[in-house]
């Protein structure tokens, strides 16, 4: 990559957002290896090449989009909580939206 402080940081950024392993002690995930060789073959390189500038300029692209993702997907669940909801749940909301109270059904 094009400079090793930015190559940390660019590693840095993409393992924060990946899904965090539960334990140290347990083995990196195919995601967490492929990333980390990259960016170590590109370290070992130390090659100041459009390809190195090209591969970082890739690697932000991508910790830019996974940051979108992980917004995207908290604005769905905050605006559109009834994707989550069961069918019952969503109706007797919808009801309290317009002012009826769903009786109780008895079981």
């Amino acid at each position: 990559m094009a400079s090793a402080a930015r190559s940390r940081s660019i590693y840095r950024s993409l393992l924060r957002e990946l899904p965090p392993r539960p334990l140290l002690a347990t083995p990196r995930t195919p995601v967490h290896q492929m990333i980390r060789e990259r960016i170590s073959a590109g370290a070992a390189k130390d090659s100041k090449g459009a390809q190195a500038a090209m591969a970082e300029a890739e690697a932000a692209q991508v910790v830019a989009y996974l940051q979108a993702q992980r917004e995207y997907i908290t604005l769905i669940e905050r605006y559109n909580p009834g994707m989550v909801m069961d069918t019952e749940e969503r109706v007797r909301l919808t009801a309290r939206k317009v002012g009826m109270d769903l009786p109780k059904e008895f079981k």
